[in-house]
């Protein structure tokens, strides 16, 4: 019932697209702009290629802004090049033969995925080779083992950054009086140094920007890059 509420919720923020064009993706927008592509074959047997660009650093648009193509839209759907849907994130978009789910996290997507109606196997859409997402999985295709090695170098940078906040969090919770005379205190075995621990937020904020890249994502893992 929940998730059907939710699926309902993001299909109901996708309104119509405004025709334009898609602009092609440019070197400055590695940080603020995604873009992913995926061919699909309509009910007449015509192929298309549909894309979803997505802008990170753009706020959500009321639906008065989105149905008069006012200012840029957060995610949007193109057809051969023509925008024919625009949407606030997260969001479910409906394409021949299924639709396709974007959410984004705090360091980019962390969904874009095409879901067949057939309950067939869902799958990612290719992001644009000139992309972060597509210079990412360029370095994977042709280095894998490298692209192995970062990945597992990511996850364990995090988990110790998402360590060291509990440890440090549960100090300070036990540090607050009423907290202390209940169940006294805690000491956290692992102090680090001001520079080190600089040195660990600025580690586990590359990481978490790395498995953005991968569209890897974890809620409790990854908010250790937050």
């Amino acid at each position: 019932m929940i998730k059907d509420f939710k699926r309902r919720w993001q299909m109901g923020k996708v309104r119509p697209g405004d025709g334009s064009r898609l602009k092609p993706f440019r070197w400055w927008q590695l940080l603020s702009r995604c873009l992913f592509h995926i061919r699909l074959i309509d009910q007449t047997g015509t192929p298309h290629l549909y894309a979803v660009d997505v802008h990170h650093m753009t706020d959500a648009k009321s639906k008065s802004d989105h149905d008069a193509g006012k200012g840029t839209a957060p995610a949007a759907l193109y057809r051969d090049g023509v925008q024919i849907a625009r949407s606030n994130v997260p969001t479910i978009l409906t394409v021949p033969g299924g639709t396709i789910q974007v959410a984004t996290s705090g360091f980019g997507v962390k969904r874009m995925h095409y879901i067949p109606d057939d309950t067939g196997a869902e799958r990612m859409l290719h992001p644009d080779p000139r992309s972060q997402e597509g210079r990412r999985a360029k370095f994977a295709d042709r280095h894998p083992a490298l692209s192995r090695g970062v990945g597992l170098v990511s996850l364990v940078v995090l988990l110790i950054a998402l360590s060291l906040s509990i440890l440090q969090g549960v100090e300070s919770i036990t540090a607050i009086p009423p907290v202390a005379e209940h169940i006294g205190t805690f000491n956290s075995p692992v102090s680090l140094p001001a520079g080190a621990n600089i040195a660990m937020i600025l580690a586990a904020f590359l990481a978490g920007y790395e498995r953005a890249t991968r569209l890897r994502h974890h809620w409790l893992i990854d908010s250790a890059a937050t």
